[in-house]
């Protein structure tokens, strides 16, 4: 009689075990989906990147944007050497800039921003990509 109990309780124990693994095994088998899927994400975005970072590089090749930008941005620089007055003219300048609405002032930096690159922007600024 024993014998005959001990079998189905053997079948009923090897099921709930099969059940249990084939749970974690499911378990797992979602963790590595995801983890995929991430990565997939994390490779396309990065891709993107680096292609608008290669077309903006092809586009700004002719341009003198970026000169400029340079030129404008060295004329207080040099005004700085140029004595009493040169120096008057600059924080005069700064001084008329600081009164310019907010959104101006961004749109000045947002300009910069583009001509040399965002991410270095970004990181001299303190921003987070």
């Amino acid at each position: 009689m024993i014998q005959a109990l001990i079998g189905p309780l053997t079948e009923l124990a090897g099921g709930w075990l099969k059940g249990k693994a084939d749970a974690q095994a499911a378990a797992a088998n979602l963790k590595l989906v995801e983890a995929e899927a991430k990565a997939t994400i994390m490779k396309s975005a990065a891709t993107s990147e680096a292609d608008w970072e290669r077309i903006m590089a092809q586009g700004s090749q002719n341009s003198w944007k970026d000169e400029w930008i340079t030129l404008l941005f060295s004329i207080p620089l040099i005004l700085s050497f140029c004595g009493a007055w040169g120096r008057k003219v600059v924080e005069d300048g700064f001084m008329a800039l600081e009164a310019m609405p907010e959104w101006y002032q961004y749109t000045l930096g947002v300009i910069v921003a583009a001509s040399f690159g965002i991410r270095s922007a970004t990181k001299f600024f303190g921003g987070k990509k």
